[in-house]
């Protein structure tokens, strides 16, 4: 487009376009307008919208004429103000000095309002280039011309301020800022992500994808003095049931009952869909424990829903009910309930371990190689070796079983000790059950006899009081009394079996005899408190600590509680309690020279990671008679098995001296005496060299007991001395005088 020309446009007359209104149509200036024209009604478009008029009364300067004064927007720059009206005012046609500033003044005879302009800045020809050429008029219609009306005067005002425009520079700097400060906050986030809080992220994401194995490790083993299994563990699986993926549980319990050996209705109930206690469906319910392998997979075959098994450990007892009393059992979780399983748990116990590794899912469950692993090795438990000697303990278990049938017993006991050591050979207790079993069994069927069977000890406890009067001097081995067929003590009146009529009777004959009149006499020399003094030395009155969980410690009468009779019961073994094994030990200090060794069960520890050997803890020893009164007194127990009309001849050993001696004594459960009499006899052999000691008990509610407890104890002591070779006593037994003169 063609820069518009600064001329101003004429009309076909010659006039100035623009110049109607100040002719009146006719080329002649209206009287009363000034000299620009009649074009003072024209609308310049203002930033406010507002006419020329209208900005000029807003000035409120009057001309010098009087009228108003009015002018048009300034020009903001080089290249024109956006803002610059739509119709300017020219004078004389031509841009020229009138656009400087104001017109100096109007044609002689014109009075009104001047009309100016604002005056342009002259021209450079570097703002010719630069600026852009004006909008160029188009020609339109022209309305009719409305009569000029006379200006009315107005009161001039304030003019508005313009107002203030915001700085773009300090919006620009805050947006920076703001911009800044969010890229370093999203910076140190990012730095704390990938160094500070890598660990917890990983480690959130690395719990989906690790799984967790349980290392087994097997319970310990107890094994006999030879090395051979007493109870061991073997690996076995369970079988389990998820009730709510059981689809059909009558045909599931069908198929399993041949196989794991219970009823089909058992099972299918323990299928039944069941709530626990926190409101939740069962999904898991136990079928069968220590099932053998074998079997188990006879069951993933058979491939029943809900039906699954797992990896078990089942406790094992070779023997049965061998040594059962002394063992105990364990539950199916391997934590055991009684006897040495239960005494020595925590040192049976193994502890599993566990293995934590990174795994894929579904066909690729394999570890994944550098992935995260962690291992934490099982430790198996340790085992025990203990004293007994199977083939012993099921003899001894065997003998009196066929004793206590005889006599209908209720409840028999045998010890067998090794007389230097203190080491108990075989313990054995009747009734027994199957440890296989045991939930069969009754709780007085699984007790050990040998600690719990508290009794009157009868005859038996005689030897402790000749042994403290030995030891005291209060006798010597060739001590004679007269001796009384009955004595009274307090209220009771003691008589004996075998009546003397007075006559001297020998220490030893009082021993063969079982003398209840010799025996007071002796003990009323001897005293009360020394002779309870070496009942504790025998180690009455306490536990001897053996090793068996709850074992009885008996008890002693003070000297401050006896009464009348006690003079006569105490010394004979009433007024008494004590075990079998308390009175099988205090015959093992006789036995070994007067040197009381205590007894115990465990011989070594063998620890199930390496299998080191540890001894077991030393036993407790202390002298209690010097080694010639500890012969004197065993050569006068000989008499027990080799005088005639003797009490303990059914005891005597072929081929060996025996030296022993014959009890008779009371139970009493909760302080209230039971029916019939508990028989019993504990002797050693060989009588001049001690090596074993055997102590066998028997309760028979309706007696007899005395009369099965001295042949069972042939037959177990012949046994011992044989499988232990020991050879037969060379030196004949000696020659007793019952009455000597």
């Amino acid at each position: 487009m063609p820069p518009r020309s600064e001329e101003p446009r004429r009309d076909p007359t010659g006039s100035r376009r623009g110049s109607s209104r100040s002719t009146g149509g006719r080329g002649e200036p209206r009287a009363g307008e000034p000299g620009v024209g009649g074009i003072s009604d024209a609308r310049a478009y203002t930033p406010r919208g507002r006419t020329i008029r209208e900005e000029h009364g807003a000035l409120g300067r009057p001309s010098a004429g009087g009228a108003e004064q009015r002018r048009t927007p300034r020009r903001t720059g080089a290249g024109g103000d956006p803002f610059r009206p739509a119709l300017q005012v020219l004078d004389g046609g031509r841009v020229g000095s009138t656009r400087a500033g104001r017109r100096e003044g109007a044609p002689a005879g014109r009075s009104g309002v001047i009309r100016t302009v604002q005056a342009r800045p002259a021209r450079t020809p570097a703002d010719d280039d630069d600026a852009p050429p004006p909008p160029r008029r188009r020609p339109g219609p022209r309305a009719p011309r409305r009569p000029e009306r006379p200006t009315a005067r107005r009161s001039p005002r304030k003019p508005r301020k313009p107002p203030r425009l915001a700085d773009p520079r300090r919006r620009l700097r805050l947006g920076t800022l703001l911009v800044l400060v969010l890229f370093a906050t999203i910076g140190i986030r990012l730095v704390f992500l990938q160094a500070v809080d890598t660990p917890a992220y990983a480690g959130g994401g690395l719990a989906d994808r690790l799984t967790e194995v349980d290392l087994p490790a097997p319970r310990g083993a107890i094994y006999d003095r030879t090395g051979a299994p007493l109870a061991n563990s073997v690996e076995a699986r369970y079988v389990f049931a998820d009730p709510t993926r059981v689809e059909d549980r009558a045909a599931a319990a069908r198929a399993l009952s041949p196989l794991l050996g219970l009823p089909a209705s058992e099972l299918a109930g323990r299928m039944k869909q069941r709530t626990r206690d926190n409101g939740r469906e069962s999904q898991f319910e136990y079928l069968a424990r220590g099932v053998d392998i074998p079997t188990a997979k006879k069951i993933m075959a058979l491939d029943l829903a809900g039906i699954g098994v797992h990896r078990d450990e089942r406790r094992e007892v070779p023997g049965g009910d061998l040594a059962a009393n002394l063992l105990g059992f364990t539950s199916q979780d391997m934590v055991g309930l009684e006897g040495l399983e239960a005494r020595y748990d925590d040192l049976l116990r193994g502890e599993y371990g566990r293995r934590v590794y990174e795994a894929g899912q579904g066909d690729l469950g394999a570890p994944i190689p550098g992935g995260y692993s962690r291992t934490t090795p099982p430790k198996p438990g340790s085992s025990l070796e203990l004293t007994i000697l199977r083939d012993l303990q099921f003899k001894a278990q065997q003998v009196l079983k066929d004793q206590m049938d005889k006599a209908q017993g209720s409840v028999g006991a045998v010890v067998v000790l090794d007389a230097p050591t203190g080491e108990v050979l075989a313990q054995a207790s009747h009734p027994t059950y199957n440890v296989a079993k045991h939930e069969e069994s009754a709780p007085t069927d699984r007790e050990d006899a040998a600690t719990s069977f508290v009794v009157d000890p009868g005859s038996i406890h005689k030897a402790i009081t000749f042994g403290a009067a030995l030891q005291e001097g209060v006798v010597t081995p060739d001590t004679a009394l007269p001796v009384a067929n009955t004595i009274r003590k307090g209220d009771t009146v003691f008589r004996d079996t075998h009546p003397a009529d007075g006559q001297k009777m020998s220490l030893a004959g009082m021993l063969a005899y079982s003398s209840n009149v010799g025996t007071i006499e002796i003990a009323d020399k001897l005293g009360r408190d020394r002779l309870i003094d070496y009942q504790k030395r025998f180690g009455l009155g306490q536990p001897t600590g053996e090793g068996m969980p709850g074992e009885a410690g008996g008890r002693l009468l003070p000297a401050e509680q006896w009464s009348g009779s006690s003079d006569g019961s105490v010394p004979i073994g009433h007024s008494v309690d004590a075990t079998p094994l308390q009175m099988a030990a205090a015959y093992g200090a006789i036995a070994n020279n007067g040197t009381y060794v205590q007894p115990h069960l465990i011989k070594a520890v063998i620890n199930g990671k390496d299998g080191s050997r540890t001894p077991g803890k030393a036993p407790v020893t202390r002298s209690v008679l010097s080694p010639q009164n500890a012969a004197a007194l065993r050569t006068m127990l000989q008499a027990v098995t080799t005088v005639d009309n003797a009490t303990g001849l059914a005891a005597a050993v072929p081929g060996y001296q025996v030296a022993g001696k014959t009890g008779t004594g009371l139970r009493y459960v909760d302080g209230k005496q039971q029916p019939g009499e508990v028989g019993s006899f504990i002797g050693m052999a060989p009588a001049d060299n001690p090596r074993f000691v055997v102590a066998v008990f028997v309760w028979s509610p309706e007696g007899g007991g005395g009369a099965v407890a001295a042949p069972a104890f042939r037959e177990i002591m012949g046994f011992t001395l044989s499988r232990y070779r020991v050879p037969p006593s060379a030196a004949k037994p000696p020659k007793f005088e019952v009455f000597p003169r």
